[in-house]
């Protein structure tokens, strides 16, 4: 950790927290021509913005979307002209909010845009409203979108995405069911745990990720037990956010460079497929980074042993008992696809270059035949 590196900051102009915020979108949003993406599932909460102006919503994004779903939504975009976009829902929701506010007048394009700070105009003012607590995706400037034609994830990065609002309330999660509370509340943790560890790691960030990793601790299990305990689920939203806040500075390493494979090949939710690489990353990153991993460990109410083989199956049982399947066979993964998705890992070298302990490719592909 290195102080003295500059890093820059960025978070929403306005964050609003709390049972019931939801319906500060319409306040906030005023009279302004509006639109909602979202998902079918958490539609039901659109009526709960209290939008007062011209409304159009679509509800069409899928869990992982690519570039063909991101032009569906930019072609809606460009034929209503909204002054204010407002992202409903999980990470892949809010990234295509944060894409349809900077590209929907077909100025520029997505292959233009790849990377960092390439957005040249914000259109439309943003509200992010996460639906679930995994992806922090509302305090960040990043988006990610698949490339259809590769399965490759593909990193859109630019101060002109941020929120101008968002929206943690804890209500809007009551409904998401157990398994999907547990995944992605690992991820959360995952954003945190991987930007304390990060060869990038920051005394700032530090604070953020620890807070995090405490109300994983904290509130995960509770929150899984119990859908409706609005301080266990509020605990969660906040742990997500920090851990958002982690991506911009610092961002993740080799667990989400392992875990992508998992989405684009296999097919595995994002949250689950960090859930089943955490617990190897982790182990396998102790040797470097041993007084984090004594933190984590103690935040997460686990044994306090450094022992690579401990490390792993404390964290690993952490997983199972949130209900967490927590092997790749049990997700239709077979030894034959592994390599594929080695390659495939060890080749995102900007977060496999931030890892703590160089990764090797026999090193990823080890990895994933003990998931199996």
């Amino acid at each position: 950790m290195n102080i003295q590196r500059p890093i820059t900051l960025h978070q929403p102009a306005r964050l609003e927290i709390g049972a019931g915020t939801v319906s500060r979108a319409g306040i906030w949003a005023k009279n302004k021509r509006t639109l909602v993406l979202t998902t079918a599932p958490v539609l039901m909460h659109v009526e709960r913005l209290n939008i007062k102006g011209e409304l159009q919503v679509f509800s069409n994004i899928p869990p992982e979307p690519d570039d063909i779903a991101l032009a569906q939504v930019l072609e809606v975009a460009k034929s209503f002209e909204p002054e204010v976009i407002i992202g409903l829902g999980g990470g892949s929701v809010m990234d295509m909010a944060k894409l349809a506010a900077v590209l929907w007048d077909g100025k520029q394009k997505l292959a233009n845009v790849i990377g960092p700070n390439k957005i040249n105009k914000k259109l439309s003012q943003i509200i992010q409203i996460p639906t679930t607590a995994g992806t922090g995706s509302e305090a960040g400037i990043r988006a990610l979108v698949t490339n259809s034609a590769t399965n490759a994830k593909m990193a859109i990065e630019s101060p002109l995405m941020l929120a101008d609002l968002a929206i943690l309330d804890p209500e809007l999660t009551f409904s998401v069911p157990a398994s999907v509370t547990a995944t992605t509340g690992v991820d959360a943790m995952a954003h945190c745990v991987e930007a304390f560890t990060n060869i990038n790691a920051h005394e700032l960030i530090d604070d953020y990720a620890r807070m995090g990793i405490n109300l994983v601790g904290k509130y995960l299990k509770r929150a899984v037990d119990d859908g409706n305990d609005t301080q266990a689920r509020e605990g969660m939203m906040l742990a997500s956010y920090y851990g958002g806040v982690c991506l911009g500075p610092v961002n993740t390493a080799a667990g989400h460079a392992l875990a992508y494979p998992l989405g684009t090949q296999l097919k595995l939710p994002h949250g689950l497929a960090n859930a089943i690489v955490f617990p190897h990353v982790l182990a396998f990153n102790t040797s470097s980074c041993k007084q984090k991993t004594a933190e984590i460990l103690n935040s997460l109410n686990l044994p306090i042993s450094l022992r690579t083989e401990d490390v792993l199956k404390s964290t690993y049982d952490f997983a199972s008992s949130l209900g967490i399947k927590m092997k790749l066979s049990q997700h239709g993964a077979t030894s034959e696809q592994l390599q594929k998705y080695a390659e495939e890992a060890h080749g995102i070298r900007r977060l496999m270059d931030n890892n703590p302990r160089d990764m090797s490719l026999e090193d990823v592909f080890e990895i994933y035949k003990a998931t199996l």
